[in-house]
């Protein structure tokens, strides 16, 4: 690319954040560890997305499942999680302490980095209109994807549950959904779909098995009610343990922490006789919430978060294009900026065409009977292991030198001599970095040969792949290389480094052929040793 073609003050590569979305669907489900087991590998089969948390109650009756990735795999996910969850939880036949009115009973989006609750908000809407489109299931928005005020609560919105709803949507206005029939699916019943920031479901355990305990208490801890402003709470009777319990959303967990509500209920448990026998969090907490507990209940003082050797650890740092998935690379160069461009992906498939060239030789080394001579290929997977690792760190430094000549130009006029000059080193060094990608990428050339002579035959496309795509590697950097050298007054320099692109460029079309005549007799020769 041209200096003229530039964009002009645009973010480049190392400012990408990664685009992470996390779901936390609530599923109709918690006895049955078969039909939970298959909801949750729906999620693990789909391509980019990591399983967090499976965490299942049986006297709620309710599973809670915590994913993160990309907007979009986040949403397949939630589709193919919700298709396996409709076809085997049956509401008709649920019972469980806890409110619901879907088999999908709550599907929240959070943004983590990389997105705003904006972008949250329209991925809760596309998936709500799919689902509903796709399952016959009705659609609420609830939280900040709510189209209503009404229905910003999702307690409100799931009021009646699924046994009210089926009398109430298709004939009172006020339970129109949002997307979907207008009436309630006979065995799926209804979603509530949603945007919101990070929650913490927190329950706190009461050594006694009067409901109306726990019920009193969620009442004077909730917000509604004049509790603490970022919590809801309810009060549940845990059968099997024969002891009730103060169920918790903290929406908010910097201003209403998790200590705060412990301590709470632990008060107004004391005031009715009975003790709190113990408490838990469902699902994922963020560090910080716990952090903040332990700074409370240990007196720290002084105490910094710097402390936490966990966050010392996975701190962030400057990301890189090799740091990047595959995904983002190619969503980087499709872009409109100026970089990363054709100097860095062919540095890149300079490296591609030296990994493919260690595996074929790797393979064949590994085999029980290796042919004749395939001890020198491991000399091979030495020599193209560190060409791959140059030619990376070469996908960078292309990216970070064509910046340098896009400062050089940006300098004032007002002093012409010296922004001439740096114009002129910043484009030498952008000349020399793809230099390097042509030189390495004929070397890896020169390494094809010997790996398609001693290789093995299965692997034999490999070679034929790593050497189309280091040839690629060479013609990409030898126009990197001649259109700089275009904008270069010193004609020694352009005319030397012209002649070196030229010798390599013959080189290395003649070492193509060479590889790609010696793998075709091998392909028709199968006998050949190998």
């Amino acid at each position: 690319m041209t200096i003229k073609e530039t964009k002009m003050g645009e973010n480049r590569v190392g400012e990408s954040v990664l685009r992470l979305v996390e779901c936390v669907p609530n599923f109709s489900e918690g006895r049955r560890k078969e039909v939970i087991e298959l909801i949750a590998d729906a999620i693990r089969k789909t391509p980019g997305v990591t399983l967090l948390d499976v965490e299942s109650n049986s006297d709620h009756n309710r599973s809670v499942i915590s994913f993160v990735g990309e907007p979009g795999p986040v949403k397949d996910a939630t589709l193919a999680a919700s298709q396996k969850a409709i076809e085997l939880i049956d509401l008709r036949h649920h019972k469980g302490e806890h409110p619901r009115m879907g088999a999908v009973d709550v599907v929240p989006f959070v943004p983590l980095s990389g997105v705003t609750m904006e972008d949250c908000v329209s991925l809760a809407r596309a998936f709500g209109q799919e689902f509903a489109e796709k399952f016959h299931v009705p659609v609420f928005l609830y939280e900040e994807a709510a189209t209503t005020a009404e229905r910003r609560n999702l307690a409100d919105v799931r009021e009646g549950e699924f046994e009210g709803l089926q009398d109430q949507i298709g004939k009172d206005p006020a339970k129109r959904p949002d997307f979907g029939p207008e009436k309630i699916h006979p065995t799926a019943g209804a979603t509530a779909v949603g945007a919101r920031e990070i929650l913490i479901a927190f329950n706190v355990n009461l050594g006694t098995s009067d409901l109306d305990i726990a019920k009193k208490i969620a009442h004077q801890l909730r917000a509604k009610d004049g509790g603490l402003a970022f919590v809801k709470a309810l009060g549940f009777e845990l059968k099997e343990r024969g002891i009730v319990q103060v169920s918790m959303n903290l929406t908010n967990y910097r201003e209403s922490q998790v200590f705060k509500a412990y301590e709470l209920v632990k008060l107004f448990a004391d005031r009715y006789g009975v003790p709190v026998v113990g408490s838990e969090v469902v699902g994922l907490a963020p560090m910080d919430s716990l952090v903040d507990s332990a700074e409370f209940y240990l007196r720290l003082e002084n105490f910094s978060r710097d402390q936490v050797l966990e966050r010392k650890l996975f701190a962030p740092r400057p990301s890189t294009l090799t740091d990047q998935s595959l995904a983002m690379f190619s969503e980087e160069v499709a872009s409109k900026k100026a970089t990363p461009g054709g100097g860095s992906v062919s540095a890149y498939m300079g490296a591609l065409a030296a990994g493919l060239l260690c595996m074929v030789a790797r393979i064949t080394l590994g085999k029980k009977e290796a042919p004749p001579g395939a001890e020198k290929l491991n000399e091979v997977v030495k020599e193209a292991d560190a060409l791959r690792q140059k030619l990376l760190r070469l996908v960078v430094e292309d990216t970070e030198a064509f910046d340098l000549v896009m400062k050089a130009f940006k300098l004032s006029k007002d002093q012409p001599e010296a922004r001439t000059d740096a114009i002129r080193v910043a484009t030498i060094k952008a000349s020399e970095i793809p230099l390097s990608t042509l030189e390495y990428s004929v070397k890896a050339l020169r390494l094809a040969h010997e790996v398609a002579e001693k290789g093995s035959t299965n692997a034999l496309s490999d070679v034929v792949t790593a050497v189309s795509a280091a040839r690629a590697a060479v013609e990409g950097a030898a126009s990197n290389v001649l259109i700089n050298l275009a904008s270069l007054d010193d004609q020694r320099y352009v005319e030397k480094i012209a002649r070196q692109v030229s010798d390599l460029r013959k080189e290395a079309a003649q070492l193509e052929e060479r590889a790609g005549k010696l793998v075709e007799s091998r392909i028709k020769n199968p006998k050949i040793p190998a």
